[in-house]
C-alpha cells in the first residue's frame, strides 16, 4: 500500500488537467448541438452530444464573431478546439475555435437563417417594393470600378438610350469588408439624392464571392433606400439575400442594364405608330362631320326654312282647335252630369215631398216620425208638419 503514489485532491486535479490538456490540445469532436446559449457578453454556451454521452462546449466571443451562421438546438456539427480542465469543480469541456456544420455548409446555413429572418419581418413583401422610373434621367451604379459588371452596364445603356446620366460609387464586391462598403455607398445616394435608380451587383462567382450581397447590412441599407433598387448579382441561377429585398431584380449585371432604360429605337418606333394611329382616327373623324355636315346641307329643313315653320304652324293650330273643342265638350258633359245630381237631390228633399200636399207626422211624446200606424194607440198625442205651418192633435182610434 506504500508503494502506491499517494496524491491529494488538487494534485490528481492538476495531474489529469496536464494530461488531457496536452493529449488533446486540438481535436476534432463531431456532435449534435444542444441548451444553446447566447450570453449577454457574446459568448456561445452549449452541449455536444450523441447518443451514449455529452460534452459542455463554450466558443468565446472573439471566435464565433467570425461564425456566418447561428448555432442552433439539434444541428450536428464537426467542432475543432481543446480539452480544457476547471480544477475546483472537476469538470471538463471543449473550448471551440472553429464550428462547422455537417451536411448541409455553413453558408448556406446561414443565408437560410438570414432569409427567414428577414422574411418574418416584412422585408421581402411586394407592398414594400418601389416602382422603378420608366425613364430615368441619371442612374446610380454601387459595383467594382474594375470588373467586367460595370462596362457591360455601361455599354449596354449608352447604346439602349444615350444621354442617360451615369454615376459610379466604387465599392469590394467580395473578400472581408465589401458588404460595409456595399452598404455605405447605397446610403451615400441616398444622401445625395440626385438619382432616379440604382444599380447593385457584380458578376457571377462562388458562394462565398457572392457572400456580401447576403449579408444583413446590404440587405437593411436596401431595405430603406428611397431609391429604387434594381439587384444585379451573379448569373441567372444565383439568388442572393439582395435579390430578394430589392425593389426589382435583375438575373445578371446586362440584363439590369436593360431593366433600367427603354430601348430608344423601340420607343421612337412606337411613338411613330401612335402617331400614324392618331393621324387615322383624325382622318376619319374629319370625314365623318364633313359627310355630315353635307348631309345637313341638303336637308329640306335648311333648304325651305320658312315653308318647314309654316307647316309645324298649321299643324300648331289643328292641334290646339281639338284641344279647346275637346276641352269645351268635357265641360258640357261635367255640366249636365251635376244638373242630373242636382235632379236627384231635389227629388228626395222632404219639402219637396211637402210641397206636393203631403205632410209629416210625429209622435208627440218622443218626436219620432210616424211611419206605420202600429207605432200609435188611442190617446197619443201627435203633430203634423205641412209644407206652411203644424197642427196638433190626438188618436181617438187606431185601425
Amino acid at each position: 500500500m506504500d508503494a502506491e503514489p499517494r496524491y491529494t485532491v488538487s494534485e490528481i486535479t492538476r495531474l489529469i488537467k496536464t494530461t488531457l490538456e496536452d493529449s488533446f490540445y486540438s481535436v476534432l469532436i463531431q456532435g449534435e448541438i444542444s441548451d444553446f446559449k447566447r450570453h449577454s457578453s457574446g459568448h456561445f454556451y452549449f452541449t455536444l452530444k450523441d447518443q451514449h454521452a455529452q460534452l459542455s462546449a463554450v466558443m468565446w466571443r472573439g471566435k464565433n464573431m467570425r461564425l456566418y451562421f447561428t448555432p442552433q438546438d439539434g444541428m450536428k456539427v464537426l467542432a475543432k478546439g481543446r480539452i480544457t480542465v476547471f480544477e475546483k469543480s472537476g469538470r471538463y469541456q471543449l473550448d471551440v475555435d472553429t464550428l462547422q456544420p455537417l451536411g448541409i455548409g455553413e453558408l448556406q446555413i446561414a443565408f437560410e437563417q438570414l432569409k427567414a429572418r428577414l422574411r418574418d419581418e416584412g422585408l421581402f413583401d411586394e407592398s414594400r417594393k418601389k416602382p422603378v422610373p420608366v425613364f430615368p434621367e441619371t442612374v446610380g451604379i454601387v459595383t467594382s470600378p474594375t470588373g467586367a459588371a460595370i462596362r457591360d452596364i455601361v455599354s449596354i445603356i449608352n447604346r439602349r438610350f444615350p444621354g442617360v446620366q451615369l454615376i459610379l460609387r466604387p465599392v469590394k464586391v467580395q473578400a472581408e469588408g465589401a458588404a460595409e462598403e456595399i452598404a455605405q455607398a447605397i446610403d451615400e445616394f441616398n444622401e445625395y439624392g440626385a438619382v432616379d435608380v440604382l444599380i447593385v451587383g457584380r458578376g457571377g462567382g462562388s458562394l462565398e464571392d457572392l457572400w456580401p450581397f447576403n449579408e444583413e447590412s446590404t440587405a437593411r441599407a436596401i431595405s430603406r433606400s428611397k431609391i429604387p433598387v434594381i439587384s444585379a448579382v451573379g448569373h441567372e441561377i444565383d439568388f442572393t439575400i439582395a435579390d430578394f429585398v430589392a425593389d426589382l431584380r435583375a438575373p445578371t449585371p446586362s440584363a439590369a442594364a436593360e431593366l433600367v432604360v427603354p430601348d430608344a429605337a423601340q420607343e421612337w418606333e412606337k411613338i411613330i405608330q401612335r402617331l400614324r394611329r392618331l393621324y387615322r382616327i383624325t382622318t376619319d373623324k374629319f370625314n365623318f362631320l364633313n359627310e355630315k355636315i353635307q348631309l345637313l346641307k341638303s336637308s329640306r329643313a335648311l333648304q325651305m326654312p320658312l315653308d318647314l315653320i309654316k307647316q309645324s304652324s298649321l299643324q300648331l293650330d289643328m292641334l290646339s282647335g281639338k284641344l279647346e273643342m275637346s276641352y269645351q265638350n268635357h265641360i258640357k258633359n261635367r255640366i249636365e252630369y251635376l244638373n242630373q245630381l242636382e235632379n236627384r237631390i231635389n227629388a228626395l228633399n222632404p219639402e219637396a215631398v211637402l210641397k206636393r200636399g203631403f205632410s209629416i207626422t210625429y209622435r208627440s211624446k218622443d218626436n219620432t216620425i210616424v211611419k206605420e200606424s202600429s207605432q200609435l194607440t188611442s190617446g197619443d198625442g201627435v203633430i203634423l208638419k205641412f209644407f206652411k205651418g203644424e197642427a196638433s192633435g190626438r188618436i181617438e182610434q187606431v185601425n
